[in-house]
């Protein structure tokens, strides 16, 4: 694991996307966070599976999408997640809570860090954003600290999946990278310092090291 920073403050900011194949689920989380955050953010996001179709693109139809958004899957090459890739995260963000399971399971002290995609970014919508350090990498480092307490706060019954696509129809694609888009957009929207929008729950107050108050 390194740490939050940004060029020239330190190491970047470890973001670590995971699914099953690495070919659609992650990949398509991998290059949107990448692209939103854009070049110097500090904040360095990468991706893997954990029955990775190693060596593999983007499949051809995350990769249409991803294109249709303006983002360039090309040169993207799958990758098999290790403990190594693992312990090096400051964030995993995998695509089911089984997933989850399977990451905590292969490094038990990444589990205060290790969340689903769309829970993550649920939780991050509960936090104060003009609570939060500039940079998004520290930003990042302050909600893995408050999202425990904020995960309290969410109520109803949550749908934390991201259904897989691979070798499904068309339909099936669409809604897989819906779900990422929407959850990685709210994400960013935290990243990126701003007032917080009217309406959007009860915020919890943190500081630069992600301590609640």
């Amino acid at each position: 694991m390194t740490g939050p920073g940004a060029p020239g403050d330190g190491p970047p900011f470890v973001v670590l996307a995971v699914c099953t194949g690495n070919v659609c689920r992650s990949p398509v989380a991998e290059l949107l966070l990448r692209a939103g955050l854009g070049t110097g953010s500090g904040v360095e996001v990468t991706s893997a599976g954990l029955d990775a179709l190693t060596g593999r693109p983007v499949d051809p139809a995350m990769a249409r999408r991803l294109a249709a958004r303006g983002v360039d899957p090309h040169g993207f090459t799958a990758r098999q997640l290790d403990p190594a890739g693992v312990r090096r995260a400051d964030l995993v963000l995998t695509a089911t809570a089984t997933q989850r399971r399977s990451v905590v399971a292969l490094v038990p002290a990444a589990v205060r860090r290790t969340s689903t995609l769309l829970e993550f970014a649920a939780v991050a919508g509960l936090v104060d954003p003009a609570a939060l350090p500039e940079r998004p990498g520290n930003r990042l480092a302050a909600l893995v600290g408050a999202a425990p307490r904020a995960r309290a706060l969410r109520t109803g019954p949550a749908a934390d999946d991201v259904e897989d696509p691979y070798r499904r129809p068309e339909d099936a694609f669409d809604r897989a990278f819906t779900a990422i888009d929407d959850a990685v957009g709210r994400l960013l929207a935290v990243l990126r310092p701003h007032p917080a929008p009217a309406g959007a729950g009860r915020p919890v107050r943190v500081t630069t090291g992600g301590a609640l108050r």
